[in-house]
């Protein structure tokens, strides 16, 4: 399973940047963001194929 990962402002909340990673990933970057205090957003990332 893949999940995307935004980053988010820390004043208005609104996301800066995104990334999508596996689910091995994820907890790596939590425990980073956690580190210096960062926000962010995670979320399964959309599977479907547009066509």
């Amino acid at each position: 399973m893949r999940f995307e990962i935004m980053r988010l402002d820390d004043a208005d909340g609104a996301a800066v940047d995104s990334t999508v990673v596996d689910a091995a990933s994820v907890n790596q970057i939590v425990q980073q963001a956690a580190a210096i205090g960062q926000r962010i957003y995670i979320r399964p990332a959309d599977t479907a194929v547009a066509g």
